[in-house]
């Protein structure tokens, strides 16, 4: 078996393609394709995030997200506002978990405040206003698994938003959202049909408070949910605190408001609380092996930082570029425009992910690097590839899909000790993503097999 079983099977022949598969301790080519081609990754992208993130930050990184305050306290008065500053942190209120609140309002407590005359303000000046990559589709904006990216992210910049169904060709009612969001506004299209799939869409931009939801739903199926991105996360978070202190009998005179823009004139704060978020290591666990575009995408706008702030997309894309360069990955023809794989002109070839790979492999972070990839046919976004056949349990690696792609990069734990490194990347199929997983796990067991 060789690379001819893809370029010969009449779902894949015609696609475009870039396969290379490496004995990771010899070095030996096992097989290969056209691996300098460079074609859209998918999701696959996030390994170039997440492993740039592992090894300029450390596995025990955490974010920090800062409370501060203006102005001065005097007899329990806290005469200014108390600051929230984002940090890129993407796990705050991450499925609705959110107690650290109740930790932060005893921080503000400890200070001996009892009543606050101005805001709880969230500070998202550590990124630019670039919140929706401009590499990103237009009609993926709005969605859940396109959020935007702020300095300061909540409730996984998510929120789901309660319809209710009804007869055929009418308007399914918008009841609620959850999290509850004030001032939204919908504008709602979307109509009830004799289908049997969730065919709705929300479409909106980063900040607005307004949201499009257009398609259809299945009619008289009563209350369902359809996923969307919050506008404005670390306003809704800061609502949230606001609230949780007038619970806790502190009183806050004004409503919550933002900033998004660095401003030096802005008088100095006073530091209060720092809250970490888990370790890194855990951070690439939910990134990788969910793949999460959130996560991934928070880690590319931080990295970007590390050059200047407010961190802007192109520090980003540059970080990435320039620190494997310096590790001996060859990105020069490589295309760079997020750190996750939602744009479609990313594009990076076999050979420039066997060569990340291999670095990752003997680096002195291997161990956090191994567990956050999915494993076939036991876990993440590979449970579906490979299960109960010999390659169960033996493949680590990444995925990508969208729609006529799919693509993997990782390594295989052969029967002989060895690790072969690989990378298979395959887009443009005539045919669903899932067809094309089955012609490529087939590729995978006859490779091994015949070994």
């Amino acid at each position: 078996m060789s690379v001819n079983f893809l370029t010969s099977h009449p779902l894949t022949g015609q696609a475009n393609m870039s396969v290379l598969v490496k004995n990771l301790r010899t070095g030996e080519v096992i097989d290969e394709y056209r691996s300098d081609k460079v074609v859209p990754p998918a999701s696959v992208m996030k390994l170039l995030t997440t492993g740039a993130a592992l090894e300029l930050l450390g596995p025990d990184f955490r974010f920090a997200t800062e409370l501060e305050y203006t102005g001065s306290i005097e007899q329990g008065v806290l005469h200014g506002d108390l600051y929230v500053r984002g940090g890129c942190d993407p796990s705050l209120g991450f499925k609705g978990r959110t107690a650290f609140l109740d930790q932060w309002v005893k921080a503000v407590q400890a200070t001996g405040i009892q009543r606050i005359t101005g805001s709880v303000v969230a500070d998202m000046t550590m990124l630019d206003g670039g919140a929706q990559n401009p590499g990103w589709l237009c009609e993926d904006a709005g969605n859940y698994y396109a959020p935007g990216i702020f300095a300061l992210n909540y409730y996984g910049n998510t929120m789901n938003i309660v319809l209710q169904s009804g007869e055929p060709g009418t308007v399914a009612k918008v009841l609620k959202t959850e999290p509850q969001v004030e001032d939204i506004c919908f504008i709602n299209h979307v109509r009830c049909d004799k289908i049997s799939y969730d065919g709705a869409f929300v479409s909106g931009l980063p900040y607005s408070r307004e949201r499009y939801l257009t398609g259809a739903v299945p009619s008289n199926l009563g209350t369902f949910g359809v996923k969307g991105d919050l506008p404005n996360p670390g306003l809704l978070l800061v609502r949230h605190l606001t609230n949780r202190l007038r619970e806790a009998g502190v009183k806050v005179e004004r409503d919550a408001r933002y900033i998004a823009d660095y401003n030096p004139l802005l008088p100095g704060r006073i530091h209060l609380y720092t809250h970490y978020s888990a370790p890194l290591s855990e951070l690439l666990k939910e990134t990788n092996m969910n793949s999460n575009n959130l996560f991934a995408e928070s880690m590319f706008r931080y990295l970007g930082t590390r050059y200047t702030l407010p961190g802007t997309i192109t520090n980003s894309q540059d970080l990435l570029r320039d620190y494997w360069r310096r590790r001996g990955v060859g990105l020069q023809n490589a295309i760079v425009k997020d750190g996750c794989g939602l744009a479609p002109q990313d594009a990076v070839s076999a050979k420039m992910f066997v060569q990340l790979l291999t670095v990752m492999a003997s680096s002195p972070n291997k161990e956090a690097w191994m567990a956050s990839l999915p494993v076939s046919g036991q876990s993440g976004t590979l449970k579906s590839l490979c299960p109960k056949t010999a390659l169960e349990g033996r493949i680590h690696a990444k995925s990508g899909t969208i729609a006529g792609t799919k693509n993997f990069a990782g390594y295989i734990d052969m029967p002989n000790g060895d690790t072969w490194v690989f990378a298979i990347l395959i887009n443009s199929a005539p045919g669903k993503a899932k067809n094309v997983q089955t012609v490529i796990q087939q590729y995978l067991l006859q490779l091994v097999i015949g070994s």
